[in-house]
């Protein structure tokens, strides 16, 4: 009786569990089992396996064969474990020490001909295995750049199975036969996920520092847009953005990443892990480093937006978004039930999906930008009759953006037309990106020094109950707020929202506490009510 493990990585959402890989053989006729609740691409895996190891030159045993995933309790899915049950039966087999085997966590699809195949998901599933203690894993020589993303472990990239057999048993490597030059190579389709069509919608802050069409200098007029613009990006607080078409709004939005502090290496991490679930992650790019952008259609299901899908339910657009910006453009047009499914994230930072094959949890601590017609011509203004809209049209179309949805969002800015003197003027243009950028950057450093020793780095995420208890304003600078409070104006929730603004006016001003005047301009900028202040921030004027 032959018997040999090794390793591999079942992914629940973006978390990891390590299996153990055991291959038994026994005497009598030859069979193939595999057990441990797999799934359909898996139980494949034994014809797949079978002739990689026939292709690579190895011989297949003639005896009954048994292959147990353990914990037999775990659904497991994919075909990222192909590598580990060919050499759990190799091992087995005597063709490989057994030993060696033992503390090896192997990640890879084996093509028929042997060769190794990425698969999504790999760096959460590096991570897994260096929480539980491996140091040592193999993973496809594709993928080896984001498995090396994952500090104190030791990283083997193959392309093919001969050549890991090779390695395992202290054999000489063989070298393999380069692909026809010029030609894509078809290892890296695996690290994409096609038909999702949400990298269509997702682009990297460094390119649009680089793009000058995504320059701020290049929107014309737009003051207080521009000045909720900054607020947003300096305290991570939510927009709404309404005005007719062809005001701006979607320019805005398309500007705000770049304005962005790049990720930290933690929050980095987090992001990729999220995109290599998808299989988002780019080839060439194993780390994520800037702020992701996603921009769903409207036409988009509640599924594709919070995730889902069949099975193990895979990550949405509010997790694709995880520490970017989810621009939510045409806000109305969205199913008033695929909005409101927003509501949780928006205060939790996380999404929980509760399946019949499991429950996952996946981050989603975004920055959402919502943009709106005021009615659905488009033309309705306090100061003009051009709107061929009845009340009744009016109210309908307002009203598909619900109360509490609404009540989440910390800044709410009318984007007014641009005149013909604006567009065709030769004034001075607006700020750009880099300077714009720069202040947000030293706010955000203001308030990472106040918050140190705390979970929190920006405004937008501390408790409200923290707010009243630590983070004070000025003496008599909330007055105004809590009489809106009283008269009914202003929720609970939202007055400790137009104190977490405030505190992003004060950091952005220079100034150590939110005073009366930050208090009103956070006001403003909540309500749209004009309060008297102007729509500039002491630093930004």
């Amino acid at each position: 009786m032959g018997f040999a493990r090794t390793c591999s990585v079942a992914l629940v959402g973006v978390e990891g569990v390590v299996v153990e890989v055991q291959a038994d053989l026994e005497p009598g006729v030859a069979a193939f089992a595999l057990v441990g609740l797999p799934d359909k691409s898996l139980s494949e895996s034994r014809d797949r396996v079978r002739a990689a190891v026939v292709n690579s030159g190895g011989e297949w045993p003639q005896k009954k064969l048994t292959v147990g995933l353990s914990p037999a309790s775990v659904p497991k899915g994919g075909s990222g474990f192909d590598v580990a049950v060919a050499c759990a039966i190799l091992g087995a087999a005597e063709r490989i020490d057994p030993r060696v085997l033992a503390d090896i966590v192997m990640i890879g699809e084996l093509g028929l001909d042997g060769r190794v195949r990425p698969v999504r998901g790999i760096l959460p599933a590096v991570l897994a295995a260096a929480d539980a203690g491996y140091q040592q894993v193999v993973v496809p020589e594709c993928a080896a750049a984001e498995a090396a993303l994952v500090p104190g472990v030791s990283v083997l990239g193959v392309r093919t199975l001969r050549q890991l057999i090779a390695v395992l048993a202290d054999e000489p490597v063989p070298d393999e036969e380069p692909d026809t030059e010029g030609r894509p190579d078809p290892l890296l389709a695996g690290l994409r996920m096609p038909g999702t069509g949400a990298s269509a919608a997702m682009h990297s802050a460094g390119a649009a520092l680089q793009d000058q069409g995504h320059d701020l200098a290049d929107v014309v007029g737009q003051t207080s847009a521009r000045t909720a613009l900054e607020v947003a990006a300096a305290g991570g607080h939510h927009l709404f953005l309404e005005g007719p078409p062809g005001a701006g709004k979607t320019m805005l939005a398309e500007r705000l990443p770049a304005v962005l502090p790049r990720l930290s290496r933690e929050e980095s991490l987090e992001v990729t892990a999220v995109h290599s679930v998808a299989g988002l992650l780019p080839p060439g790019k194993p780390l994520v480093d800037v702020p992701p952008y996603c921009a769903p259609h409207h036409s988009a299901t509640m599924q594709s937006l919070v995730g889902g899908g069949p099975g193990i339910a895979r990550p949405g657009a509010v997790s694709l978004a995880h520490r970017g910006i989810l621009f939510l453009d045409e806000a109305p047009e969205f199913h008033t039930q695929t909005l409101d499914a927003l509501r949780q994230p928006l205060e939790s930072g996380h999404v929980v999906i509760a399946r019949s094959a499991g429950v996952v949890r996946f981050p989603a601590r975004f920055l959402m930008v919502l943009a709106a017609n005021p009615c659905p011509c488009g033309r309705f203004s306090q100061r003009d009759s051009l709107c061929d809209c009845p009340p009744s049209a009016i109210r309908r179309y307002q009203s598909r953006l619900s109360g509490p949805l609404l009540d989440r969002v910390d800044l709410r800015v009318e984007v007014d037309p641009v005149t013909r003197a604006q567009l065709t003027g030769s004034g001075a243009r607006g700020e750009s990106t880099a300077t714009v950028s720069e202040r947000v950057g030293a706010a955000r450093q203001r308030a990472a020094a106040r918050l140190t020793g705390t979970p929190w780095h920006t405004n937008s995420e501390v408790p409200g109950r923290e707010l009243r208890t630590r983070f004070h304003a000025e003496h008599g600078a909330m007055d105004e707020a809590e009489r809106g409070l009283e008269r009914g104006v202003l929720t609970a929730r939202g007055i400790d929202r137009v104190l977490r603004v405030a505190w992003t006016i004060a950091d952005l001003a220079g100034h150590d506490r939110p005073g009366a005047d930050d208090v009103r301009l956070a006001l403003q900028l909540r309500t749209g009510v004009p309060r008297g202040v102007p729509m500039a921030i002491g630093a930004s004027v």
